[in-house]
């Protein structure tokens, strides 16, 4: 009868430990995508590399296009930019990927710059099979559309191949750029020697005292 009893406690017992043991789940890892993709359309190749303090998000920059210059045979810039300090700057080397954070689903997602209307978006990107990569964009909730980027590791011409704020390579925007390591001490500086105050006659030399009689 105790037996019967034990095993009747146990089995809920034992049930309610493996889900204790089991925990909350918790979002994969998601696979790294670094590395430089050429866009579904071929228009232009992204360099996608780790970036943030804790190198946990990931940052995208146009490193190639097809078209580099305009109408006008001038280099393309960012002129559709809602920042007014950007719309100057070349399209070529511009970050379009924002920080994307991983998610539960073991990707990455944020926002994606398009300069051809200066609107950001919201994208999902992982990669399932080597030197692809899936780039889910959403208008809005609903209305979303994937495209496959795929891997290159050539260097083709115009292709800028320096290293990110480096000389011939991308360039981080301001608000993602790394913060410098804050300073904890500092030197001392040394201290000028007092002047005398402006209009002031100049000290006197102390006068010599005569040596004392002797007793």
């Amino acid at each position: 009868m105790m037996f019967r009893l034990l095993g009747r406690r146990a089995a809920p017992l034992a049930l309610f430990a493996l889900a204790a043991l089991a925990g909350p789940a918790r979002a994969a890892t998601p696979t790294d995508p670094s590395g430089t993709y050429l866009t579904e359309d071929g228009r232009a190749r992204v360099r996608l590399e780790k970036c943030g303090a804790a190198n946990d998000k990931l940052c995208g920059y146009v490193v190639w296009l097809k078209v580099p210059l305009n109408d006008k045979g001038e280099p393309r810039t960012d002129f559709k930019n809602p920042d007014p300090k950007k719309q100057a700057r070349p399209s070529l080397g511009h970050q379009l990927i924002m920080g994307l954070k991983p998610n539960d689903e073991a990707r990455y997602e944020g926002q994606i710059y398009n300069s051809e209307d200066g609107k950001f978006y919201k994208v999902t990107i992982w990669t399932e099979t080597p030197g692809e990569l899936t780039v889910k964009g959403c208008l809005i909730a609903f209305l979303c559309k994937s495209q496959t980027w795929n891997k290159v590791t050539d260097l083709v011409a115009g292709q800028l191949g320096g290293p990110t704020n480096g000389p011939n390579g991308p360039r981080t925007d301001p608000e993602y750029m790394p913060k410098p390591a804050a300073t904890t001490a500092q030197k001392p500086s040394a201290k000028a020697p007092a002047k005398p105050a402006t209009g002031s006659a100049a000290p006197h030399a102390p006068a010599a005292q005569a040596p004392a009689a002797d007793e």
